[in-house]
């Protein structure tokens, strides 16, 4: 099961342990392989009020590292987080968007404060449990998608810097989500049937609606049609992504056919929500603006010497990679031209961009543009 068991002895490893079966597991290898293992467990939200797990991650922590016999170290990140993560995710939705705060909480936290703390503890060597890989080419480091692509976290990990890449360990990048599972249970770890975290941490179990509107005030406003005709009433466009259909509250028309009404658009100016029904023409894009564009290393070499360059493309986590072309626009931004039309692409959602399984970096989306077709036969 471990292969090159000596390949970190001696080595001081700085592990980000969550309190699941994933880091546990991480953790567990690495010390298998011979090398020093340090857990730190962060905090990184601190409202108790009864919908965070944080309490109980904090002692499954401790019992992991109790089982296995590691160190445990406990740091709460929650400052740093509400300023470089939250702050950001809020004025997302003030502006109409739809962000991703796992794509800054890497970025700012679990590779950038963790990293500085796991520093002073004298780690020589990051890990954590993320399903990803790094290959070292030439001395710089390259993210991979993890072999387990069901589980693939790349798309996450994508702003992270080489720099932070280089020095970081994923345990998990080769293995699959149910020998992960059987390696727990081998183990006898209390976490092995532990059910695996989802959606956003400091959200919890509760209704998304409910915890926007303890921080962001609700401004209702008209529902309407393409053609200016008003539907129905929303209750602020912050609770409402591009594609929704559920919670509309936006029955038939006379003069329409039986089909679900979705969200096409949000009018700021007039704090109007667009929708439209069945598979309309205005959920769908071929051509989008991102940026600003964060590479991981060196912008490719293909698109510095021909300024466009054949890539695939992901606009959310789940999606199949999706073939495009990409090329450089003014201000660090990247205009991305897809094969296929995409629906329901959302203005602060991020393109991920990859070259087989290689994640080449990203950046948030800005806005929807013109067909394609035209700029694509200039290329």
């Amino acid at each position: 099961m471990v292969e090159n068991k000596n390949k970190l002895a001696g080595q001081r490893v700085v592990i980000g342990l969550s309190g699941g079966v994933d880091s546990a597991v991480a953790a567990l290898l690495l010390k298998q392989q011979g090398a020093d293992v340090q857990a730190l467990h962060m905090t990184n939200w601190d409202d108790d009020d009864g919908h965070c797990t944080a309490a109980q991650d904090l002692q499954d922590a401790r019992r992991i590292c109790e089982q296995i016999g590691v160190p445990l170290h406990h740091v709460n990140f929650a400052k740093e987080y509400r300023q470089n993560v939250f702050e950001h995710f809020l004025n997302e939705y003030r502006n109409g968007r739809t962000p991703n705060p796992d794509v800054l909480c890497n970025r700012e936290i679990k590779f950038g404060e963790f990293r500085r703390y796991a520093k002073r503890l004298g780690a020589a060597l990051l890990a954590t449990g993320h399903y990803a890989r790094v290959r070292i080419v030439d001395g710089r480091a390259q993210l991979l998608k993890a072999v387990d692509l069901a589980k693939d976290q790349s798309y996450f990990l994508h702003a992270v810097s080489e720099e932070a890449l280089r020095e970081t360990l994923f345990p998990l990048g080769e293995l699959r989500k149910t020998e992960v599972r059987d390696i727990a249970r081998e183990f006898c770890l209390h976490v092995s049937e532990k059910k695996d975290s989802t959606g956003i941490c400091f959200i919890g179990e509760r209704p998304f609606r409910e915890f926007l509107g303890n921080f962001l005030p609700a401004n209702p406003g008209p529902i309407r049609s393409v053609d200016g005709t008003t539907l129905g009433q929303h209750n602020g466009l912050m609770f409402y992504t591009i594609g929704q259909r559920q919670g509309l509250g936006v029955g038939g028309r006379r003069d329409a056919a039986e089909a679900p009404w979705f969200v096409a658009g949000k009018d700021l100016k007039t704090n109007a929500l667009i929708v439209v029904q069945g598979e309309d023409e205005l959920l769908y894009s071929d051509h989008l603006l991102a940026g600003p564009v964060h590479w991981i290393g060196e912008e490719p070499e293909l698109l510095m010497r021909k300024g466009a360059m054949p890539c695939s493309a992901k606009v959310r986590y789940r999606q199949a990679d999706q073939a495009c072309l990409i090329r450089r626009a003014a201000g660090n931004n990247i205009e991305v031209m897809f094969e296929q039309r995409q629906r329901a692409v959302a203005p602060g959602q991020y393109a991920v961009f990859y070259s087989g399984e290689r994640c080449l970096g990203g950046a948030p989306v800005e806005r929807l543009m013109p067909s394609a077709d035209a700029l694509r036969a200039a290329v």
